[in-house]
């Protein structure tokens, strides 16, 4: 039989808060997950208008080493971004992840809303047409489900809230709030939320949600940033829990900054 001395205990421990061990938290594996809300503009950069940029794009997710990805604004097969052209599709492709995309409106002869890219195999998806007041543009809420590494599963969300009313985003948040309450399992949302820290909206999601962020940086206009709008939000169900959060200070692809956020489970 072996037996592990005080001093080589007091090693193995040390390694493993250093990080020479980062799979391991005395002896229980970790799985860490990266994810990304980044509302893309259909990859058209602001300081450039009437083009189109996915690499651009593309290249930003790459860079973050994301592992799920929440993108808005997508759009495919529309005039302005290429009849051809599913921006969805060519995203996955440039950055090597699946993808699941599902409109929110048709515009311009095509579609136009969600997406959500994952480096994991997605087992299920779905999407949910949130509460719209009259005259007021639909938005949804996109769900997969996702196997990670050591078979763990979770669900990943994707969203676009409304802006033209705050008491329009509240309802919406509310209906986000409902449709997850009943799981068991983790769930990670992200998006662009069109509501500020302490609005009802974003109230409603700290109820039911944790923020990767108390005191979360700006994410909007990406020069000078005043407003921050774009969150990742998770429910900690079992051991997932944030250890990171960063504003991506990325100025030319989107007009919004990327938030990325970093879990352990």
């Amino acid at each position: 039989m072996k037996i592990c001395s005080p001093f080589n205990s007091f090693l193995l421990i040390a390694l493993s808060l250093f990080g020479f061990f980062p799979s391991q938290v005395y002896g229980q594996e970790q799985t860490q997950i990266r994810v990304l809300a980044y509302n893309i503009h259909h990859a058209n950069p602001p300081s450039i208008p009437d083009s189109i940029d996915l690499p651009a794009i593309a290249r930003v997710i790459r860079e973050s080493n994301a592992d799920l990805v929440a993108l808005q604004e997508v759009d495919v097969h529309t005039q302005r971004s290429g009849k051809e052209i599913h921006q969805a599709a060519v995203l996955a492709k440039l950055t090597g992840m699946n993808y699941y995309f599902s409109k929110s409106i048709t515009h311009q002869g095509g579609e136009y809303g969600n997406a959500i890219l994952s480096r994991y195999p997605i087992e299920s998806s779905e999407k949910i047409t949130l509460s719209s007041e009259e005259g007021t543009e639909p938005r949804t809420l996109l769900s997969v489900q996702v196997r990670l590494p050591e078979g763990k599963v979770i669900l990943f969300a994707a969203t676009h809230l409304d802006f033209s009313s705050a008491s329009n985003t509240a309802r919406q948040a509310a209906d986000i709030t409902r449709h997850f309450e009943k799981t068991s399992l983790p769930v990670i949302l992200a998006g662009d939320f069109n509501a500020v820290p302490g609005s009802e909206a974003i109230n409603t999601l700290d109820a039911f949600f944790k923020r990767s962020c108390e005191n979360c940086p700006p994410t909007i206009p990406v020069i000078n940033p005043e407003k921050t709008i774009d969150f990742i939000f998770y429910r900690p169900v079992g051991s997932l829990a944030v250890s990171g959060h960063q504003v991506i200070s990325e100025t030319y692809a989107s007009d919004h900054l990327p938030v990325l956020g970093t879990f352990t489970w």
